[in-house]
């Protein structure tokens, strides 16, 4: 009979002091979590309520002395935050859209059709991984530049954005490794019903893999929404810039606690869609973890 090993003995936990200072310790490093992760965004939210004599006061003050709600509305005015985030979301939501599709094919394609080359066609994706990003971005401007065939320029396009989201080999590695775990009782019984194989992913796999596509999704819609130096390249018209580059582009000549509230806003859908969509996000990072 095999027992778990701990750092400290059942025996020790359950006498009072023991008690004690296991809770004294879960709370303090509890504490000192939150404390890590939420005080840069009081900071933030608290900075664009100052002044701006108080923002750029040493030392600074916790707390604001006068509360400003003007920051977050000339924010609001005069960098144009309607546009740009409208920008943002039209190039996160197209490049989820294309990633969506064309990686679930191809992930279902490697595990489920068995092509030929197939293993060696994931080692060459997943060879990617290994390529720093900084590194595909002179090859990726020459190609959007001058799309091949056709022959077309795609700056100031948002396909620009759309179409190198697509090539994503770590969410698509995800999904495949979530479709390889997937019941084969259930495919094989869909397959004697009947089910070809694109109705059995319609119908079967992709029901089934609704965590996963939502890990997926967050992952699409998230480096779209924080990318800064491939938009910054491809958009050289101001009206067409997303949102993290607007910010830089505007920053010049507008006041610190202004700026400080463009990102407060600038953060908050992404801040959102986590909280909304959190349990599909954990029940699918889980999920690939585990065989089914």
């Amino acid at each position: 009979m095999s027992s778990t090993r701990t750092l400290i003995s059942p025996a020790a936990l359950a006498r009072p002091r023991g008690k004690a200072v296991y809770w004294t310790v879960f709370a303090a490093v509890v504490v000192l979590f939150a404390l890590a992760f939420l005080f840069p965004v009081y900071w933030m939210v608290t900075g664009a309520l100052k002044s701006p004599d108080e923002v750029a006061r040493t030392p600074p003050t916790l707390v604001p002395e006068h509360w400003h709600l003007t920051g977050y509305t000339d924010a609001w005015d005069l960098m144009q935050l309607p546009q740009h985030l409208v920008n943002t979301l039209v190039q996160a939501a197209g490049a989820w859209a294309f990633q969506l599709v064309f990686c679930t094919a191809a992930a279902y394609a490697l595990s489920r059709l068995k092509p030929a080359f197939g293993k060696v066609i994931l080692g060459g994706i997943l060879a990617t991984l290994m390529v720093p990003a900084q590194a595909l971005v002179v090859p990726k401007y020459l190609t959007v530049v001058d799309l091949p065939l056709i022959h077309t320029s795609l700056l100031n396009d948002p396909l620009a954005i759309w179409l190198p989201a697509v090539a994503n080999a770590f969410n698509l590695y995800l999904l495949k490794r979530f479709f390889d775990q997937l019941p084969r009782d259930v495919l094989e019984a869909a397959e004697i019903d009947g089910a070809g194989k694109l109705r059995i992913l319609w119908s079967v796999v992709l029901p089934m893999s609704r965590p996963v596509l939502g890990v997926v999704s967050i992952f699409a819609l998230v480096a779209v929404w924080q990318d800064f130096l491939w938009p910054l390249m491809v958009f050289s018209d101001t009206g067409r810039q997303p949102i993290s580059v607007a910010l830089v582009q505007l920053s010049q000549n507008i006041q610190l606690t202004v700026l400080i509230a463009a990102m407060v806003i600038a953060s908050i859908p992404m801040v959102a869609l986590f909280l909304v969509f959190q349990r599909h996000i954990i029940a699918g990072i889980t999920a690939g973890s585990t065989k089914g």
